[in-house]
């Protein structure tokens, strides 16, 4: 799909600037006021600050107002940087998307979020921010996934994808590692609007160093705008002395520029020349002009700004850095420690009169009969968009009954699940898009990107398909279904959260699945649970895991991921055991894909070979379904003792084999012993607190797998943190030892490492005696 075509430049007569000041003023008071009620107004007993960012807001008011009310269009998309959500609220509310009700509300329960919140605000957000870099990047995702979804036959429009990003922002390396991905050069509706006011939180910065920032965006294929100076700054250029002026502020350092927005008309005077013919200009101009020109910028500039946007290329990406002040018209303007200052009550006084505002009725919006009103009406038409109607994901079967046999992985079982599904249930096969940060044929999807190919926004040859000896064919096409991303695990579940939000974007639901090495999740963790918090809906595969990845050492021996899918809000977790529970589970998983009620999960996988009869599948057709059941809701009994067990063992994942030689083995020595399997820790702990009567969930599984009657000491089992499963000892009170991997391990052979760790049968069986 092509890059959209530019909007048409509107008109920016003298007469339509003026209104468009006009509005920005407005829009400053109104984003300054939601803030100063939120800590000075709103009873707060408890004291507990309550926070805001008047001076960041103040900063991107001339680059909202000019991107909204002249140039977004309907189809456009924009992420608003965190410290800007007032900006956006003061927007929303006078083009009438937000009622008067909630302009008190922000930061309180129930109301307006402290950052922009696509899903809990109350008025049109595009995307969730507040994670710093992860809001930025997510609008490069957004056009990819539209793209794909209209690759994949649905109306998804067209439109740009604006970022409104601070200059501090860039400091995150999720932005460098969004920009570096080879496919995001060729996204032409990405627009990115750096806020370049030189100030992060603690300081002035003395050096942001934007000529090395723009050298990198355009390096990385990039058109790079600079909006630097407004028009007061240039008419002066352009004077005797004019070529002094620009120097003298070209080389000032940030600290020394930021420190003359403090100063009077006399000190800029004493300040500003450094030669004569610099000391004639400023003499020349009065004072009221001089202390105008040093704040001139061109992020300030209304004319300035439109004709950057006006310049956008639409045949690749574009980031247009515009030098703004932090706190622009407000008294706090250019303080280095106004990040999260408040004016005062008379400075606040003092802004309403010069806003024609009033501190007693501060939501006023335009008269619909003024210049600025009729503005704002045509500006909320121009805006309205369309209700998308949903399209429910096409079918998924439960089971494609296959019983595997032999020694297979869990890892292996994916990528054949992946193939079965093809077969069984096509259309919503269609729907499936895999990830891979660069680890697609050694997480076993080969055979699942030969068959359904790569996606690329243009058909690519692929020079090695006539090579006899070449398994793995790259067929890179529009209707491919699988991305491949660099090393870089922060864009995978950047893309995967997007690919998971087009349900709710577009009406068109995907069901993006990301596989990278499960010692990687928890790099990726931060990116993905905040796509899951904007909405996004994805299945994350962590494989191969834990210390069963024995030769690769500690440093791919992941140890906690099995209590981060535990404890994942949105996120459903599993781990399992054997080839079958990893189909039945990535069924019910993909089944909750792409729905208001959905919600992702966690799969960990392993690349231990396990005999597969040991998983003892029912042959009964009704018993098989009791059993997928079970597997589903997260522990089901594989090893019953004849009579009363004298201990349970409770293992889960690639461990289960030494959960069932011990059993045999204490069995011989007189020890009855139940064997149960746990599938999902996470669905498990939800049943035990819904059974105390915190939250809703399927309490069934816990009579299933651990009855009453049948509660003996237990030993918990699994390859990561023993105190992953520490909790089902309270599920019928019983005493308990808890295996696992509490340290960090080394390469060796799979029985040597697992004696190691002391999670080998051997260790079961002392535990086992030891309890009973």
């Amino acid at each position: 799909m092509s890059a959209p075509s530019a909007p048409a430049a509107p008109t920016r007569t003298e007469e339509r600037l003026a209104v468009l000041g006009e509005i920005e003023q407005r829009v400053r008071w109104l984003a300054t006021a939601i803030v100063d009620h939120a800590n000075r107004v709103r009873p707060n007993p408890t004291g507990l600050k309550v926070g805001g960012h008047q001076a960041s807001s103040a900063s991107m008011t001339t680059l909202m107002t000019a991107l909204w009310f002249e140039h977004l269009r309907a189809g456009d998309r924009v992420s608003v940087k965190p410290h800007a959500s007032p900006v956006l609220h003061a927007i929303n509310y006078l083009l009438g998307e937000l009622d008067e009700e909630y302009l008190t509300t922000l930061r309180a329960f129930g109301g307006l979020q402290a950052y922009p919140s696509r899903s809990k605000d109350p008025d049109p957000v595009d995307y969730s921010t507040g994670s710093v870099g992860i809001g930025a990047t997510a609008p490069i995702w957004g056009a990819l996934a539209r793209r794909y979804v209209g690759a994949l036959g649905g109306q998804a429009g067209t439109g740009r994808q604006y970022s409104l990003v601070g200059d501090a922002e860039l400091d995150e390396g999720a932005v460098w590692e969004a920009l570096m991905d080879p496919v995001v050069a060729e996204l032409g509706e990405v627009v990115w609007i750096v806020d370049l006011n030189r100030q992060s939180l603690d300081r002035v910065v003395p050096n942001i160093g934007s000529t090395r920032l723009r050298g990198m965006f355009d390096a990385a294929g990039w058109q790079v705008l600079t909006v630097k100076y407004g028009r007061l700054l240039e008419e002066l250029f352009a004077r005797d002395g004019g070529d002094a002026l620009r120097r003298r502020i070209d080389e000032m350092s940030n600290p020394e520029y930021q420190r003359l927005l403090r100063c009077t008309p006399a000190q800029l005077r004493d300040r500003l020349p450094d030669t004569p013919e610099l000391a004639r200009l400023v003499t020349s101009v009065d004072d009221d002009t001089l202390r105008a020109a040093v704040r001139n910028l061109g992020g300030h500039d209304m004319r300035a700004v439109g004709d950057a946007f006006a310049r956008i290329d639409d045949t690749r990406p574009t980031v247009i850095f515009a030098y703004t002040v932090k706190g622009f018209g407000l008294a706090s303007e250019g303080h280095p420690h106004n990040h999260s200052s408040l004016l005062t009550a008379e400075q606040f006084a003092e802004l309403a009169t010069r806003s024609g505002m009033s501190v007693e009725a501060p939501w006023q919006r335009f008269d619909a009969g003024t210049a600025a009103g009729r503005v704002c009406a045509a500006t909320a038409e121009r805006l309205r968009r369309q209700p998308v109607p949903p399209t429910a994901v096409p079918p998924l079967p439960t089971d494609i009954g296959r019983t595997p046999s032999g020694r297979a992985t869990t890892q292996a079982a994916l990528g054949r699940t992946l193939l079965d599904l093809i077969r069984e249930a096509p259309e919503a096969a269609r729907r499936v898009v895999t990830l891979c940060p660069d680890v697609s044929s050694s997480t076993n999807l080969g055979g699942w990107v030969n068959k359904v190919g790569v996606w690329s926004p243009d058909e690519r040859r692929d020079w090695f398909d006539d090579d006899p000896e070449t398994l793995l064919h790259w067929r890179e096409h529009p209707t491919g279904q699988h991305l491949e991303l660099g090393i870089a695990e922060g864009n995978l579940v950047g893309a995967l959260g997007e690919l998971g939000a087009t349900w709710s974007r577009w009406g068109q639901p995907l069901l993006p699945i990301g596989v990278l090495y499960d010692p990687f999740v928890e790099r990726a963790l931060e990116p993905w649970s905040f796509g899951i918090y904007a909405g996004g809906q994805s299945i994350l595969v962590g494989t191969p895991s834990g210390v069963s990845l024995a030769p690769e050492g500690g440093a791919h021996q992941s140890i906690t991921t099995p209590s981060v899918g535990l404890e994942q809000p949105g996120c459903t977790s599993y781990e399992p055991a054997f080839a079958i529970e990893v189909e039945w589970t990535l069924l019910a998983s993909l089944a909750r894909l792409g729905r208001p009620d959905g919600t992702s999960a966690y799969l960990r996988l392993s690349t231990r070979p396990v005999d597969q009869t040991l998983a003892a599948v029912p042959a009964d057709a009704a018993a098989r379904e009791r059993r997928r059941k079970q597997v589903v809701a997260g522990a089901y009994p594989l090893r019953r003792a004849s009579g009363t067990p004298a201990l349970t063992i409770a293992a889960m994942g690639a461990l289960v084999p030494e959960a069932l030689a011990a059993a045999q083995r204490l069995e011989s020595m007189g020890t009855a012993v139940d064997v149960v399997v746990v599938t999902s820790p996470g669905l498990l702990f939800d049943a035990v607190r819904a059974r105390s009567g915190h939250g809703h969930a399927d309490t069934g599984v816990l009579g299933a797998a651990f009855p009453a009657h049948r509660a003996a000491p237990l030993v918990t089992l699994l390859d990561g943190h023993p105190h992953t499963l520490a909790f089902l000892a309270g599920i019928n009170q019983v005493r308990a030892t808890h295996l696992g991997v509490t340290r960090f391990g080394q390469s060796g052979d799979l029985e040597s490492v697992y004696r190691y760790h002391g999670i080998d049968a051997d260790s079961v069986v002392a535990a086992g005696l030891d309890l009973v």
